[in-house]
């Protein structure tokens, strides 16, 4: 059931009976809230032609918000990003509960844009890149430099004239770098 409530900012909201809601907002559950978030943008985003680049949710000094990358063969546009936040905002507000509000964004990844699939260290072949690893390698977590593609589960990166093998399963984080090394 559906019932209006009021945030800490006296906005009105939209809820869920907590009974009802299959999952509360909260930092304990972080990582089964942006799986359930991607598993119900996915069949949206694949009707239009479009894959989710990435999703984050983490609190920002204007509250929760809730970040949806898209992207598709020759760019998002605004309209993209509009028609897919339209629509996802309607299915957030039926399977979730929220006692605090939060702000969804949906945008391009933009050329900063994270890596987190194997076939996008393949597709930017080329060009630099920031990886840091959950283990040293080679002395080092750090790595920033030219991605040489991607073979079987080893990532190849140029650094300074040497090639670096990093397991994929190594990888923390990794993203595009918008400026050159």
């Amino acid at each position: 059931m559906m019932k209006l409530q009021r945030n800490k900012r006296n906005k009105v909201i939209k809820s869920r009976e907590p009974e009802l809601a299959a999952i509360k907002f909260s930092p304990k559950n972080k990582e089964n809230f942006i799986a359930k978030v991607k598993d119900l943008t996915e069949p949206l985003c694949e009707a239009m032609g479009m894959e989710i680049v990435h999703v984050e949710y983490q609190r920002e000094s204007r509250g929760f918000i809730l970040r949806i990358y898209i992207d598709k063969p020759g760019g998002i546009t605004l309209d993209d990003c509009v028609f897919i936040n339209r629509q996802l905002s309607d299915t957030l507000d039926l399977h979730f509960d929220s006692s605090d509000s939060y702000s969804l964004e949906v945008s391009s990844p933009g050329s900063d844009r994270p890596l987190n699939k194997k076939p996008d260290f393949e597709k930017f072949r080329g060009r630099v890149a920031r990886i840091k690893t959950i283990a040293p390698i080679n002395g080092q977590k750090n790595f920033k430099g030219v991605l040489l593609g991607i073979s079987e589960e080893i990532i190849n990166i140029s650094l300074d004239d040497k090639t670096v093998a990093i397991p994929f399963k190594e990888v923390k984080s990794a993203r595009l770098v918008n400026k050159n090394i």
